[in-house]
């Protein structure tokens, strides 16, 4: 079980927003929690999914969509599907994404189904999660979100619906910026010793990896600037 305390302590934040990294807790240098599902279990047995394109109006009015977001709402489609969860049973989340990757996606997702990939969450962004102060504790596994790139006023893969964050917290993004490491989410720094294998971990010989690969998406944890391990997206970027 999560501790009671997770996501409920605001970090402190330097002049760009970011969060104090701080060395990972104990109790998550291990991560392996079973969060509540974010939508009601599909039916069936074994790998499930159900696209709705475009997607449902109640969805987008919970996500971080809005007027001058660079893809029409119209253009999402609403993906629920199966996972395995790190109690080895199965769980449903959901997705928002680009509807013309929809199902490149899905694909994605039965390949680590039948790997029996651990996820903790698979939830839709909403506004108010992407305005609170950081926590650095977060782990959801995401694709729409109508942001800029970390650190940037460039609009992130996110905003497009064309990328996918996979199990952050074992998957943590880092770059050093003058000298100072940034880590996200910020208490994930015992993930970035990437010979310490633990579940949820992706690596390049990995089923995550080689599942993106043949949809033709790159990986952030590639990348020679900065790592973003838990990152893949349609243009590698």
């Amino acid at each position: 079980m999560p501790p009671p305390w997770l996501g409920t302590r605001p970090l402190p934040t330097d002049a760009a927003g970011f969060g104090e990294v701080r060395p990972t807790p104990p109790r998550l240098r291990h991560r392996a929690f079973t969060l509540p599902d974010s939508v009601a279990e599909l039916p069936g047995h074994g790998f499930t999914s159900r696209i709705l394109s475009p997607a449902p109006a109640s969805v987008i009015a919970r996500s971080t969509w809005q007027p001058g977001c660079p893809v029409a709402a119209s253009d999402l489609a609403w993906i629920r599907l199966a996972f395995w969860g790190f109690d080895h049973i199965r769980h449903t989340g959901e997705l928002l994404v680009n509807a013309a990757a929809a199902n490149d996606v899905v694909q994605v997702f039965t390949e680590l189904y039948r790997a029996r990939f651990p996820i903790e969450q698979m939830t839709i962004t909403t506004r108010p999660e992407l305005d609170a102060e950081p926590t650095g504790d977060g782990n959801d596994t995401e694709s729409f979100v109508c942001r800029p790139v970390r650190g940037s006023t460039v609009l992130s893969q996110h905003a497009y619906g064309l990328a996918v964050d996979l199990d952050p917290f074992q998957n943590p993004y880092a770059k050093d910026v003058d000298g100072v490491r940034r880590v996200l989410p910020e208490l994930a720094s015992s993930y970035l010793d990437r010979g310490d294998l633990r579940p949820g971990m992706i690596t390049p010989s990995g089923p995550v990896f080689a599942a993106f690969a043949r949809i033709g998406w790159g990986w952030g944890g590639a990348w020679n600037s900065l790592r973003d391990y838990q990152h893949f997206s349609a243009n590698g970027r």
